[in-house]
């Protein structure tokens, strides 16, 4: 099982309220059979449309924590959007608030996604902007989030957090983990045959 408990490395600010998850992956991109290839396209057409685009700029790639603002990834369910992101690189997203079903996708996904203050998100972004080689630790233990020497609490909802601390949010680890225990109930099913 794959415990979350630490997310370190480099960050990227995406500033902006209401990102929605047609932003993150346009609609025409959910055509594929497999989520293989959505991180080359996440945020495609802003991409396209704005070169200094924090996704296109050489200092942020191989960035691991992605800073948001408000409501990010509203609009659709799309659970292509967080795959996007995640196959982009990032492994964890702090930010103001997030849309309850992207927040939903992220988890299955293992990908923690915290919430601070409007004050502590502009401070990291800023940060970010100025010294986007700096370290950022996300601790879901401690609850906290550094970049450089800034430091401040974040929240999770406490069952969302412990399936990732615990690994719990890992469906196929825990199949895989417990094999013995899923054989034995199969056995006293009366109709799967042994």
């Amino acid at each position: 099982m794959s415990e979350r408990k630490i997310v370190t490395g480099k960050g990227i600010p995406l500033v902006g309220n209401d990102i929605d998850t047609d932003r993150i992956i346009p609609a025409r991109f959910l055509r594929c059979v497999t989520f293989d290839g959505l991180g080359k396209e996440a945020f495609a057409d802003d991409r396209a449309s704005n070169p200094d685009h924090p996704f296109n700029q050489p200092q942020y790639q191989n960035a691991k924590i992605l800073v948001v603002n408000a409501n990010f990834g509203c609009g659709s369910s799309r659970e292509h959007a967080p795959q996007a992101i995640a196959r982009w690189g990032i492994d964890a997203i702090v930010g103001e608030s997030f849309a309850e079903i992207f927040f939903g996708n992220c988890l299955t996904m293992g990908v923690p996604c915290v919430t601070t203050s409007s004050a502590n998100i502009k401070s990291i972004q800023n940060l970010l902007k100025e010294n986007p080689d700096a370290n950022m630790v996300l601790d879901l233990e401690d609850m906290h989030v550094k970049c450089g020497r800034y430091s401040s609490a974040v929240k999770m909802d406490s069952g969302a957090r412990s399936m990732l601390v615990s690994g719990k949010w890992d469906t196929c680890g825990l199949l895989t983990k417990n094999i013995p225990q899923i054989q034995e109930t199969a056995t006293k099913i009366p109709y799967v045959a042994w």
